[in-house]
């Protein structure tokens, strides 16, 4: 089948001549857009303040940012495809900065909550663009390592971003947490335009109907996980709302499947080595949405300060970034499934361990910090080694393939919050983490399906890596 996403060979003048500087460029896009999606989680309450508003009139301001930053993914993926993802790419930048500069400016919380959805959209083509760029730039032999070094950035954004939020929002007030956004983005975009070069793009036609489906139905998606446990929203709305987005993906996966020219070659999604890719990366993120949401409400309940809750959850994060580039490595050398199926043995782990220690009435706060930290190095090696695998798939290959896959990843941690709000209100902390036990096997069990084209091709060399590290997972 031909599709309308497909993505012409790469340069030989760009294939394999990756830098560190062209590196560090691609990397300001992924810290601006992981720090804009968190760093208002800490002074919410202060902006609801300032406009004299209920928790339920922010409700929407919560989630306004990731619902077109998710949903638009696809979408960003397949303009970075016909007009070229280093120019698609620093119109995010741009994008951001503005919508940045606009939100510390807002007037009422409407237009903020306006700012910030256009924020969403712009940096919904950051993940598709700088996997994309990097998969383009950087040869099989370097590749994990440049990944690794991505998902360092994805985890130092993580670790910092309601932590900056917090002190800058106390500091010099709400408004100035999306000033440090703006030089970042800026900077990035000067490195972008002196140390990538442009990537070529293609005319292609936009099937219209498919990318329509596929962007309501994911925001549906989005939207309706958002609403559990919301004050103010019916019962019966979120599954509602739950049931139609998924009517409407069932009607794009049709429409793909009996169109030539579809926006997304759907068949592709399923091919092994994005399947257990993809499948992974919504387990990790599932794993990584639930602690941070479930692992603070616990402990704040048993009595602990919001201080101390935040600094035993800072172990995650950064430990899954300060492990980042040892994955890269290791990726490189002994290959992306053996590395994928440790990270994820070492969450079914401390995901059961999570269970158990935050089950006590009184947790020790020692012990779930070590946990933390374990179940931090296992989101490490799960996310380079699954990111990798999705660029050297054949879907991969397609910026709308790459923009699925993130939407799939970021589906993952929308997920595990929607599971925090359900399961607390119902049952016990311990559910909630053997919850995730189960999705983390579901994607130990996806790892080994299927064998790669390269597995029958090549024989691994002496000492070097094997036929994995070409697949990537």
């Amino acid at each position: 089948m031909t599709t309308s996403t497909h993505v012409p060979a790469a340069s030989p003048d760009a294939s394999g001549t990756g830098t560190p500087l062209a590196l560090s460029a691609l990397l300001a896009g992924t810290l601006v857009g992981t720090l804009s999606n968190n760093i208002i989680n800490v002074p919410l309450v202060r902006i609801l303040s300032d406009f004299d508003a209920s928790l339920e009139d922010g409700a929407l301001l919560a989630v306004a940012f990731l619902l077109t930053f998710a949903a638009a993914m696809p979408l960003a993926g397949y303009i970075g495809d016909r007009f070229g993802r280093r120019r698609v790419y620093c119109g995010a930048l741009l994008g951001t900065a503005v919508c940045a500069a606009g939100a510390a400016t807002a007037p009422t919380l409407e237009v903020l909550i306006a700012w910030r959805a256009l924020g969403g959209l712009s940096a919904a083509a950051f993940a598709p663009a700088v996997m994309g760029l990097i998969a383009w730039l950087f040869d099989s032999q370097r590749r994990a390592r440049a990944v690794g070094a991505w998902a360092t950035v994805n985890g130092i954004g993580q670790a910092i971003g309601p932590s900056l939020g917090g002190f800058v929002a106390g500091s010099w007030g709400w408004r100035w947490v999306f000033v440090p956004l703006i030089p970042i983005a800026l900077i990035g975009f000067a490195g972008t335009l002196r140390w990538i070069p442009a990537f070529p793009g293609r005319p292609i036609r936009l099937d219209v109907l498919g990318a329509t489906t596929l962007t309501v139905g994911s925001a549906g998606i989005v939207l309706g996980l958002s609403m559990f446990g919301q004050s103010g929203v019916a019962p019966a709305v979120p599954p509602v709302v739950l049931a139609a987005s998924a009517c409407v993906l069932g009607w794009f996966v049709a429409h793909c499947l009996r169109t030539p020219v579809p926006f997304v070659d759907v068949r592709l999604l399923v091919e092994t080595r994005f399947a257990r890719s993809a499948v992974a990366a919504f387990a990790q993120m599932f794993c990584l949405g639930t602690a941070l949401l479930a692992v603070p409400l616990r402990l704040t309940a048993t009595g602990e300060s919001t201080a101390t809750a935040g600094m035993v959850l800072f172990a995650l994060p950064a430990v899954m970034a300060a492990l980042a580039p040892l994955v890269g490595r290791t990726t490189d050398r002994i290959g992306g499934r053996r590395v994928l199926r440790f990270g994820l043995a070492v969450l079914v782990v401390t995901q059961g361990a999570l269970a158990v220690v935050l089950s006590n009435d009184e947790p020790n706060l020692w012990l779930v910090a070590c946990v933390l930290a374990a179940t931090g190095a296992g989101i490490a090696a799960v996310q380079t080694p699954a990111a990798a695998g999705s660029t050297r798939s054949p879907a991969g290959a397609q910026g709308t393939g790459l923009g699925v896959f993130n939407l799939i990843r970021f589906g993952g941690s929308a997920v595990g919050a929607a599971w925090v709000t359900i399961a607390l209100s119902a049952w016990s902390v311990g559910v909630v983490f053997v919850a995730c036990v189960a999705v983390v096997c579901i994607g130990l069990g996806a790892s080994f399906l299927g064998r790669d084209p390269e597995d029958a091709a090549v024989s691994p060399p002496a000492g070097g890596t094997d036929a994995d590290t070409l697949s990537g997972s």
